[in-house]
């Protein structure tokens, strides 16, 4: 798999990556042991040399992810994050200095490793300077615990105020063919900044592949159940979006998700998606968008069909849009 840089820190990492949080949080019960380091080893195989966990997913998902990778450890960059109280993104943020250094050490811990590749700040906390942040991260990298400073659904202020302290290597947010925000300002900003842009939920919270439809039921446990983009409603209004990909993707042999993930790696060369998944399967069809190129026709007709559909329902419930910065 071809290569992409995250900014200007010299970060490299695999055009497509993989985020690991759906092997065991968000999206219902936890994959088996095996099964977890079957699919992210497989990942490997297949060219993916980035692999995204977090404290918050819990500390089976770290471990999980640091003895998978632990015989090429080398060879791969692991970015996890920070910056929730006690780890629980239910309990609000917390990235004050002593509560960052005490996840770095945990982490390093859980991983089984001597250094973090890309140390994300997972949510902005408003009673904390972000140079704060930004210093504390600094020192650790300068200590060689860490290799990079990331950062998660922050706002332009927030970046500069950051990069300024300690360059930022890549902010990772949502973004997908149903969530453009990011076009507006965080991308304008990354561009001037050259920091690498990480979307998480390329392909929607799985909507994106189709095989989600207004019938679809969820585990109780899974977090779309109080998404309101995921309510029966407009999950039923959202199939057009559905259509129009299937539309798109048919002539070219393609599939959604694969039309949803080269869309976003041809909008720059420094942006590299972490769609996860724990079916086998589903990883061989989305890494396989690496190598997709999209003609400048094949964008052009993407945005005149996208013109034409309406996306209903917010992405997150009120009380968790609250905590994106702006």
């Amino acid at each position: 798999m071809k290569t992409r840089k995250l900014g200007t820190t010299g970060l490299e990492v695999s055009a497509l990556g993989l985020g690991c949080m759906g092997l065991s949080f968000g999206y219902g019960p936890a994959v088996s042991k095996e099964d977890g380091i079957r699919l992210i080893r497989s990942a490997f195989e297949q060219g993916v040399t980035f692999f995204d966990t977090a404290e918050a997913y819990g500390r089976f998902n770290e471990e999980l992810v640091g003895e998978a990778l632990a015989p090429f450890r080398d060879q791969v960059v692991i970015a996890t994050k920070f910056g929730f109280r006690d780890g629980d993104a239910t309990k609000g943020v917390d990235s004050r200095p002593e509560r960052i250094r005490a996840v770095a050490e945990a982490s390093l811990r859980h991983l089984k490793t001597d250094r973090i590749d890309l140390f994300y700040q997972h949510r902005v906390d408003p009673s904390v300077p972000v140079e704060d942040v930004a210093g504390i991260v600094g020192d650790l990298i300068a200590e060689g615990k860490v290799g990079h400073f990331g950062m998660s659904e922050a706002g332009e202020q927030s970046l500069r105020r950051a990069h300024a302290v300690q360059p930022v290597a890549a902010l990772q947010s949502e973004y997908s063919l149903w969530w453009r925000e990011p076009e507006e300002k965080v991308l304008p900003t990354l561009r001037e900044l050259g920091i690498g842009f990480v979307p998480f939920s390329p392909l929607g919270k799985g909507f994106l592949t189709g095989a989600i439809d207004d019938k679809t039921s969820f585990d109780k446990s899974d977090f779309r159940n109080i998404v309101p983009r995921f309510d029966e409603e407009n999950r039923r209004a959202n199939a057009a979006l559905i259509d129009v990909l299937g539309r798109i993707a048919a002539p070219r042999g393609l599939t959604r998700a694969q039309i949803a993930l080269a869309w976003l790696l041809a909008r720059e060369p420094w942006i590299t998606p972490i769609p996860g998944t724990t079916k086998l399967h589903r990883l061989q069809e989305n890494l396989g968008a690496a190598d997709v190129a999209l003609s400048p026709q094949d964008l052009a007709d993407i945005e005149a069909a996208l013109a034409q559909v309406r996306i209903a329902g917010d992405r997150y419930p009120a009380h968790l849009q609250q905590r994106v910065d702006r």
